[in-house]
C-alpha cells in the first residue's frame, strides 16, 4: 500500500470520530434542552422569571410587653423604611436618591457600601424612621431607582405614662458578633435588624422577635409591583413574636418613677410569697421613647456621659452597705446558733468597746432582741458580731447570710445583676493579701456596715423571707408567655424552705420590726396603722466614706398576711427614716389601698432635701 493511500485513511479515520464526537456533543445538548424544556419545566420555569419576580422580607410584629393586669406596657408603631438591594443599585441614581432623602450623596453611599459588606443580592435597609413623604416620594419615583425598596416597619411605642427603662430595656443594632454568629443559625439577622441590648427585651429577645415571612411579587421593567407572583402561593406569612405577661403592677410603677424623681438610688417592691416584681425602679433613669427607632444620637451620648449613669441599673447592681436593715438577719443567725435567745439583754451604755469605742445613738440601758430591732441599738449587735468572729463562726455567719439571697445573685430575668459581699475567711483573707485581720475587722459587719455590700433587690428578697415564714423566693419579671396562637405557657420560679430558721425564731423578729413602726424611727412616715395597714420594717443609714449618707427602709405588709416586701435605697441622702421610709409607706398604701391619701406624705417625698449628717449608723 502506497504512503499516500495510508495517509488517506488516517485523516478519513480522524474525520468519523471528529464527526462521532459533534454527534454525541449535539445529542448531549437537545437531550439537556428536551430536559430543561419539557420534563423540568414546571421546576425551571419560575427560575426563568427571575427578572420580573422580587422576593420581600416582611418582618413579623415584635411581641407585646403587657402588666400583671393585661395593661399594655410596650406595643408596635409603623414606621418606613427604605431599602437596598446592591447588585440591582445603579450608581447614577444616587443623586436622585440623596435629593428625595434630603441628605448628602456621600452618607446614602457610605449605607449602600455598608449594605454591599452584607449581602451583594439581599436586599438590607438602607434608612429606617423615614417621614411619610419621603416614603411615598420613593415609591413614585421607584422605576427611576434600581435595587431601592420601601417597606413598612415598626417600633416600639410605650403607652402609659411610665418609663420602666431598666426593666424593659431598648432596641439597637446586633453587635459584629451578633451579626456574624446569626449567620449560622436558622435566624439570621439583615442590616439594620434591631435587637434587645438590656432589659427583658434582651433576656426575652428569643420569643419577642417572631419569625421573618417572605412576599413574592411580580414587578415590571421599572420595577414597579404589579401584583403577588402565582397569587401568593409561594408567600411565607411573618409569625408574629410572643408576648410577655409581666408582673409589674403599672399604677404601682408609675408612682414608684415619680416618687423617684430628682433622687440617685433604686427600690424593688415584690409579693413576698411568689417572688413576683410589682414594681422596680432605678433612679435616675434614661427615656426609653429618645431610644425607639432611630436613635437619637445626641441624647445617647448625653446619657453615656451623664455622671449619675442613668443606664447602671441602681436596683439589681449596685452594691452598698445595708446599714441596720442588716440587723433583723443577724437577729435570726443568733437566735438559731444559740448566741441569744428571746430573752437575752445587753446592756447599752452608748457605745460597743472592743479596742475602741463602737458608738451606738441608741439610749442608754438594756436591751433584749425585739427592743434593740426597734430602737436599732447598735451594741446589741456589735456584741453579737464579736461573740461569732472570736468563736470562729465568720463562715457559717456568712453562708446563712446568703441563705436570705444576700451576697449571691438571685437570678433575676434581667441582665447585669451583681453578687453582693457578705465576707468570709476566704474573702478576707484574699482582701488582706497575707496581711493579719482579726475581730476588730469584722466588728462593724453586725450592723451591716463595713465590707457587707447588697442591692434593693437583694434585700427586697431577704425581708421576703421574714415576710413569707422563712422562704427563699426566686424574684422574677415575667410570669407567662403568651404565643401567637394564644396559648400560654407560665414560669415555674423556685420557692424554697430555708430549713435553719424556725417560725418561733422569726416571731421575735417580725415583732422588733412591727415596733420599728410603731415606737422606732419608722413610725414617722411609715406607720399606716390609721389606714388600718399593719406595716412591718426596718431602717437603715449607711456610711459612705464618698459623701453623705445612704437612707434604706425594708418593710412588709400586712403584718399578719404579708402581700407586698419592698426595699428602697436613696444615695446620699442621710437617715432612711426620713428618705426612704416615707417611698416604702406609700408604695405599700398604692398596692393595697389603690390610692395614695396621704398627700402631705407624697409632696414631702417630691420636695424632699437630703440633711447632710455623719453618724456610725440608725
Amino acid at each position: 500500500m502506497s504512503r499516500n493511500s495510508l495517509h488517506n485513511q488516517q485523516v478519513q479515520k480522524s474525520i468519523r470520530i471528529l464527526q462521532a464526537i459533534v454527534v454525541i456533543g449535539f445529542l448531549i445538548l437537545f437531550g439537556r434542552i428536551f430536559q430543561l424544556q419539557i420534563i423540568d419545566h414546571e421546576k425551571y420555569e419560575p427560575l426563568s422569571k427571575q427578572n420580573s419576580i422580587r422576593m420581600d422580607n416582611v418582618n413579623p410584629a415584635r411581641g407585646l410587653i403587657l402588666d400583671r393586669n393585661g395593661s399594655i406596657l410596650v406595643e408596635n408603631q409603623p414606621i418606613y423604611s427604605i431599602s437596598v438591594t446592591p447588585a440591582k443599585f445603579n450608581v447614577e441614581s444616587l443623586p436622585l436618591l440623596a435629593d428625595i432623602l434630603g441628605m448628602d450623596q456621600e452618607s446614602v453611599m457610605d449605607r449602600v457600601l455598608l449594605a454591599q459588606q452584607y449581602s451583594w443580592h439581599r436586599p438590607s435597609r438602607l434608612f429606617t424612621e423615614v417621614p411619610f413623604e419621603v416614603f411615598t416620594n420613593i415609591e413614585e419615583n421607584i422605576w427611576r431607582l434600581p435595587g431601592i425598596g420601601n417597606q413598612i416597619e415598626s417600633k416600639r411605642n410605650y403607652p402609659r405614662d411610665l418609663t420602666a427603662s431598666h426593666v424593659m430595656g431598648y432596641l439597637r443594632e446586633p453587635t459584629r458578633d451578633q451579626f456574624l454568629q446569626s449567620q449560622n443559625g436558622p435566624s439570621r439577622l439583615r442590616l439594620g435588624d434591631k435587637v434587645g441590648r438590656s432589659g427583658i427585651e434582651m433576656v426575652y429577645e428569643d420569643y419577642l422577635k417572631g419569625e421573618r415571612g417572605t412576599n413574592y411579587l411580580r414587578v415590571n421593567a421599572y420595577g414597579q409591583v404589579l401584583d403577588s407572583y402565582d397569587g401568593g402561593s409561594l408567600n411565607e406569612a411573618p409569625v408574629k413574636g410572643e408576648d410577655l405577661i409581666t408582673t409589674l403592677d403599672a399604677d404601682l410603677q408609675e408612682l414608684a418613677e415619680e416618687l423617684m424623681l430628682n433622687k440617685t438610688g433604686g427600690l424593688v417592691a415584690m409579693d413576698p410569697n411568689t417572688g413576683e416584681i410589682l414594681s422596680l425602679v432605678s433612679a435616675p433613669q434614661y427615656d426609653l421613647r429618645k431610644l425607639s427607632g432611630r436613635i437619637d444620637n445626641e441624647y445617647w451620648q448625653s446619657v453615656n456621659e451623664d455622671s449619675l449613669k442613668p443606664l447602671f441599673n441602681r436596683a439589681i447592681s449596685t452594691l452598698q452597705p445595708p446599714g441596720s436593715t442588716f440587723k433583723p438577719f443577724m437577729g435570726l443567725f443568733g437566735l438559731n446558733s444559740g448566741l441569744i435567745t428571746e430573752n437575752t439583754e445587753i446592756y447599752n451604755p452608748g457605745y460597743y468597746r472592743r479596742g475602741r469605742q463602737y458608738r451606738d445613738l441608741a439610749d442608754p440601758g438594756d436591751y433584749d432582741l425585739k427592743k434593740a430591732l426597734t430602737k436599732s441599738s447598735n451594741t446589741y449587735f456589735f456584741w453579737m458580731m464579736d461573740q461569732i468572729a472570736s468563736n470562729g463562726q465568720l463562715n457559717s455567719w456568712s453562708e446563712k447570710m446568703k441563705d436570705f439571697g444576700m451576697g449571691v445573685r438571685n437570678n433575676l430575668d434581667l441582665p447585669f445583676e451583681r453578687d453582693g459581699i457578705i465576707p468570709d475567711s476566704t474573702y478576707m483573707n484574699r482582701t488582706f493579701a497575707g496581711r493579719y485581720w482579726g475581730v476588730g475587722d469584722l466588728m462593724s459587719l453586725g450592723v451591716g456596715q463595713g465590707t457587707v455590700s447588697v442591692s434593693p433587690l437583694q434585700m427586697a428578697v431577704a425581708v421576703s423571707s421574714i415576710a413569707n415564714g422563712g422562704y427563699k423566693v426566686q424574684p422574677h419579671l415575667v410570669s407567662a408567655i403568651r404565643s401567637s396562637d394564644n396559648s400560654i405557657s407560665y414560669t415555674n420560679p423556685e420557692r424554697k424552705k430555708i430549713d435553719w430558721v424556725s417560725s418561733n425564731h422569726l416571731r421575735i423578729v417580725q415583732e422588733g420590726m412591727r415596733g420599728v413602726t410603731i415606737d422606732g424611727s419608722g413610725r414617722f412616715y411609715a406607720n399606716l396603722d390609721n389606714l388600718d395597714i399593719a406595716v412591718a420594717g426596718k431602717t437603715g443609714t449607711s456610711q459612705n466614706p464618698h459623701g453623705a449618707n445612704h437612707g434604706w427602709f425594708i418593710a412588709y405588709a400586712p403584718y399578719d398576711n404579708p402581700t407586698i416586701a419592698i426595699a428602697v435605697l436613696i444615695e446620699n441622702a442621710g437617715y432612711g427614716s426620713i428618705s426612704a421610709a416615707p417611698i416604702a409607706a406609700l408604695l405599700i398604701e398604692q398596692y393595697i389601698q389603690g390610692e395614695i391619701t396621704r398627700q402631705h406624705v407624697k409632696n414631702y417625698v417630691l420636695n424632699f432635701t437630703p440633711r447632710v449628717h455623719v453618724s456610725e449608723d440608725s
